[in-house]
């Protein structure tokens, strides 16, 4: 399978592209800086570039099977600025699937039915705007003809692969507090085989 990974030089992106490479698969990242990624592997393909440059993002896209995305906020609006284009390029080069990480603020309130988590009692985060660009992402992935997953993890500590954790559909499961980042990871990408969450959010925590 031919892989794009964004935000490949994160935690949860370098995990992605590790886990793609036990498996073989060919895998493209687009990255600011090359330097970052330390993997030497014949199926790694690394693309100079930046998400906001509609050509960069066209160039990485060629050829792809599947979008993996763990762009993260960064302080800054680069998620939604660079979702649309995304999308556009994904649209036009018929690629169907991606599986974007975003955050437990997203999924829905089980205080408050009509509001997501961020917005309601529910969300002990007194800062909202990392959960806003997320939000923005859902909505326009929502109006896309894409078959989108957004992986909702709580908490993110680094720590080692568990392999068993709890998940749910478009809610955070009862009581969880936090998830590794190689456990986000590794749930996010074996959705590249799974058909069950398409057009969902998924809730992810010990």
């Amino acid at each position: 399978m031919k892989i794009l990974i964004l935000g490949a030089t994160g935690r949860v992106g370098s995990k992605l592209v590790t886990y793609a490479l036990q498996d073989r698969h060919q895998v493209t990242v687009l990255v600011r800086t090359p330097e970052k990624i330390q993997i030497n592997n014949e199926n790694l393909t690394i693309i100079q570039g930046n998400v906001l440059n509609k050509e960069d993002i066209v160039r990485s896209m060629q050829g792809m099977d599947v979008v993996i995305s763990a762009l993260n906020t960064d302080g800054s609006t680069t998620l939604s600025e660079s979702m649309p284009l995304i999308i556009e390029a994904m649209e036009n080069e018929s690629i169907q699937r991606i599986i974007t990480i975003g955050t437990a603020g997203i999924l829905q309130s089980r205080t408050t039915s009509n509001l997501l988590r961020y917005q309601s009692s529910e969300s002990k985060r007194r800062l909202t705007r990392a959960a806003e660009e997320h939000h923005k992402v859902y909505d326009m992935l929502k109006q896309s003809t894409l078959e989108w997953t957004i992986v909702c993890p709580t908490y993110l500590p680094d720590g080692e692969s568990i392999g068993e954790y709890r998940v749910e559909r478009n809610f955070l499961p009862e009581g969880g507090a936090k998830i590794s980042v190689s456990d986000t990871a590794e749930f996010t990408y074996n959705q590249i085989n799974s058909s069950n969450y398409i057009k969902l959010r998924v809730g992810i925590a010990y």
